[in-house]
Order: C-alpha cells, then structure tokens, then sequence
C-alpha cells in the first residue's frame, strides 16, 4: 500500500473503546493492540479527536496534548514490535455530540433525533449543535493539520481522516444536512471543500503517502444522507490534485477512482468506502 508492505488484506478497522480516561490512552491499550498485530498487518486505531471540542463521547482518546502523544508512544511502539504498520484515525463528532456541557458545532444548527433503544428507552439525547462560521473554519482545519503532526510525533505510520458516518467532515459533503449558503453550502463542489481543505493542509503538513480518508457516500448514518450519493462519488476527484500537487507521488490506480461500482466492487454491505489515495495498483 503505497510505500507499506503488507503481508496480506486483513486489516484492523477503527474500533471506539471508551476507555482513555480524560482522553488520555491508558497502559492497557498496549495489550490490546499488540494482541491484534502480526508481521505486515494494518492497523487502524480507535477513532481519535483532534482537539477538545472534537471530542463527543464519553472516555474517547485525542491527539492534542503532550500527554496525549506521550501515551500512544509505546502503544505505537508495541504494535511496530510485532511487525506492523498503525495508522492513526482523527476525528470530529460535529454534531454526533451527547455529553452534556458543550455545544457541538456543524454545517448546520439542525438536531439530530434521539436514539432510541429496543425497549423504547432514549439511548442517546443529542444537544442542538450551532453553525460554524465562516471564520472558525480554518481553526477546525489547523486542528486536523496539528493532529496528524502530532500523531507523526507519535510514531504512527500515517493518519485516516474521519469523513464517514455522521461525522463532522461528512456533516459538510452531505446535502441532507449541509445547509449552508456560503461557499461551503450549496453545490456539490462548495460542500467538498471544506473536507478538500483538511485533506490539503494534512498531505502538506506530513505528505501525502501517510494520508487516507474514510468515505460513505451510500450511508446515512447519523441522519446524514445525499441525495445523490453517486454524484457525490465522482465529486472526490479533486482529492487526487490535493494529494499529488507538488509531491510527485505518480497517478491514482483505478481503485482509486472510485467508479460507481465502487460499493459492489468492494463487496461493502453498509456503504462506507475506506480509502488510502496513497495506495497502488497491487491492491485493487
């Protein structure tokens, strides 16, 4: 996968554990993932805030202190022992947000309904999220930008950008809940380019080879659903100028492309397409 060489296709996806108490990775994590790692295997580590207000959940770790990036070391390092490559997964909830005490912010100021549980009892109370504006949009793409330098810092291999499941970057691209009628409202392309803006301030920031982004263009997860969710596909092609200006990593493969095939292709069951634009044509 790119410059990676893995061994085989089984990769460890992105698991949210709750227990990295005050947002700091716990010793025991150590455990945890050196028990998944083997000689040319992937990781992917539990979805990882890039700042506080990224956070929505209850126990979930970050990237954004000192602390933070001490803790990962020798979990990072446990994982390497065993021959394996570890990508770190940032993310921000946007409005995917039920702790109480803050205001999430988003594309929009619409409310997401309550979970509610198989025995009629609400699961989840999500709180009224507030818009961000125009000028606090470049704070949210440092943060991704700090993020990932941070989890360099930490001896991760590279970085995958949350932009699936009812999250913050999805919140922009999606027009189920994208309201906006500035540039990042509207169209197809101003609803990328928030997320465009984040891909290009992290490739700048640690190179496009240690740089993927997780997609789910036919998923509407968290009430965040397109309408044209095959339209939505294509409109990724930018991605490739964000991640080869100036770097000389070559063309796409084809994988790359995302055809609209793609959800059948990659025999995907809830629509989520997990992307490296690093990759090459050895794993298509």
């Amino acid at each position: 996968m790119g410059k990676f060489n893995l061994s085989h296709r089984v990769v460890l996806a992105p698991l949210t554990r709750s227990r990295s108490y005050n947002n700091v990775p716990q010793p025991h994590t150590i455990l945890y993932y050196s028990q998944r790692a083997s000689n040319g295997a992937l990781l992917i580590s539990e979805a990882t805030g890039v700042s506080e207000t990224a956070q929505g959940y209850p126990n979930t770790p970050g990237i954004w202190t000192k602390e933070q990036v001490e803790a990962w070391k020798p979990i990072v390092d446990a994982v390497h022992a065993k021959g394996a490559t570890f990508f770190c997964q940032l993310w921000h909830v946007g409005r995917m947000f039920d702790s109480a005490g803050k205001t999430p912010v988003s594309s929009t100021d619409k409310i997401l309904t309550p979970k509610i549980g198989d025995d009629g009892t609400v699961i989840s109370q999500f709180i009224q999220p507030r818009r961000l504006r125009r000028e606090e949009i470049p704070d949210i793409v440092n943060h991704f930008r700090l993020a990932a330098r941070n989890a360099i810092e930490a001896g991760f291999d590279g970085v995958e950008m949350q932009g699936a499941n009812g999250y913050l970057l999805e919140q922009f691209m999606k027009d189920k809940v994208n309201d906006r009628t500035d540039e990042y409202g509207g169209s197809l392309e101003n609803r990328c380019r928030f997320v465009l803006e984040v891909v290009e301030a992290v490739v700048n920031e640690i190179g496009g080879e240690r740089v993927g982004i997780k997609l789910s263009p036919f998923s509407e997860l968290g009430e965040c659903g397109e309408s044209n969710p095959k339209e939505c596909v294509h409109s990724l092609e930018p991605m490739r100028k964000a991640f080869n200006d100036g770097h000389n990593y070559g063309e796409w493969s084809s994988s790359m492309r995302l055809s609209l095939s793609a959800k059948s292709k990659l025999g995907l069951i809830d629509g989520t397409v997990k992307v490296s634009l690093a990759a090459d044509s050895r794993f298509p």
